[in-house]
């Protein structure tokens, strides 16, 4: 009889993104090391990006128990006459009224850790039901929302079982945090908040080596690296893609493009190296990009020109982007967590076998994994000279890949694998 993990996550199809891909994969893989996953979602949630295909990837075995829960949004969605409602949406607008500017201060002062509180205290009456009479081996909760994590602190609490606590993101020191007018006392709040978790839980998680080292020395304990990756499964059946042509230049760029993520130095560069150039550059923007980068590319004329924004796509039409792209373009976070960056996508860019050409720290984490796998190169955001020294080298052909056997380490199932030694691992079993 395979043992029984509860995975609470915010993040589920038909939500699209990243957030919905760690947790949506980790349940295909449990079954193969002796685990049966049953996932706690919301029933209502609010998603700003979804992805319906996803909910192919859904085995009928999986057992999912959707709750329902109140969120904030639809009420300030009313108040402004508009659906999306989001405060890191508000907050990328150039003006504020005073609606909004008032929206962004609750949530930052009065929702905490976040929009998604009033889920905790009805999840936990619930779910007390199912975890009590021994029902499951561990409980896993993933964030952000850093909510979810208030769940499993409850859950441990109440009935001592064994609590996995996976950070995706930082908590007290997230960048998005810094963005919100938030008062120190609700800084401190957050960082009380935090800290009761990694003391609590029996074994905490996080996405990267940086990730790691901060989250130990906030928590003064071990954390544990369990790390994204690629699924080949993902890799449609005939994926091939194209050669590289001598006169034409086709750059990918799949995901979001917000106030974190700013592609304008390397369309900058990008304009400087190939605006008088005979190669015929295309730069496809894949997915949800901001208003300012839409504004900046439509006032130019060489750039709009070249630069395509189809807009959001389901996980399975982005292959058929790889598969025209001579170069995929990864933006990495230009913030003070840019260290630890290292989104999803990376592992899915590199199974694809294409050239990868990153901005962001080179120092950083995405960049070691880019560096020691062969998979591309890392630039700082800023350095136009150096974009445009690896734009030319990459046009002239001078630029290849050659992937080592260390990138099956990032299989989903392989990273699988080691989630489940730590499921294992229960002291209490």
């Amino acid at each position: 009889m395979k043992k029984r993990v509860l995975i609470i996550t915010y993040y589920w199809p038909p939500s699209g993104g990243s957030g919905v891909q760690r947790w949506l994969k980790f349940a295909k893989y449990l079954p193969d090391f002796g685990w049966e996953p049953v996932i706690f979602t919301p029933e209502n949630p609010d998603f700003d990006i979804q992805d319906p295909s996803l909910e192919k990837e859904i085995s009928s075995d999986l057992e999912v128990i959707k709750f329902p829960i109140w969120e904030p949004y639809a009420l300030l969605g009313k108040l402004r006459g508009k659906k999306k409602s989001h405060p890191a949406r508000i907050l990328e607008q150039r003006e504020m009224n005073s609606l909004e500017k008032a929206a962004v201060w609750i949530r930052a002062n009065l929702l905490v850790p976040d929009p998604r509180v009033f889920w905790v205290k009805p999840s936990v009456k619930f779910l007390l039901d199912l975890v009590k009479p021994g029902q499951f081996e561990a409980v896993i909760t993933t964030g952000p929302p850093h909510s979810m994590h208030l769940i499993g602190k409850a859950l441990k609490e109440k009935t001592g079982i064994y609590w996995l606590a996976d950070f995706r993101d930082p908590w007290s020191d997230w960048e998005f945090l810094d963005q919100l007018p938030m008062t120190a006392k609700v800084r401190k709040k957050h960082q009380k908040l935090e800290k009761e978790v990694l003391k609590k839980a029996d074994r905490v998680l996080t996405i990267s080596p940086t990730f790691q080292k901060d989250l130990s020395s906030i928590g003064n304990r071990k954390i544990d690296l369990i790390t994204n990756g690629f699924d080949p499964d993902d890799i449609p059946n005939g994926f091939d893609p194209k050669k590289k042509s001598s006169n034409e230049l086709q750059i990918v760029y799949t995901g979001v493009i917000d106030s974190i993520r700013n592609p304008i130095p390397f369309l900058e560069a990008l304009k400087e190296e190939f605006q008088k150039s005979p190669i015929h550059v295309q730069v496809t923007f894949v997915g949800k990009v901001s208003e300012q980068v839409r504004d900046f590319v439509y006032q130019d004329d060489w750039l709009s020109k070249v630069v395509d924004f189809p807009g959001y796509v389901s996980h399975q039409e982005v292959f058929d982007f790889y598969a025209k792209a001579d170069l995929l373009l990864l933006i990495l976070t230009d913030t003070k967590n840019a260290q630890g960056n290292i989104p999803g996508k990376l592992f899915e860019y590199m199974s694809t076998g294409i050239p990868v050409l990153a901005l962001g720290d080179p120092n950083g984490d995405s960049a070691q994994i880019l560096t020691e796998s062969g998979a591309g190169e890392v630039v700082s955001h800023g350095d136009g000279k150096r974009i445009r020294e690896v734009l030319r080298k990459f046009s002239n052909q001078q630029m290849s890949i050659s992937l080592g056997p260390q990138i099956s380490q990032f299989s989903r199932k392989t990273i699988c694998e080691k989630l489940a030694q730590i499921l294992d691992e229960n002291p209490l079993s």
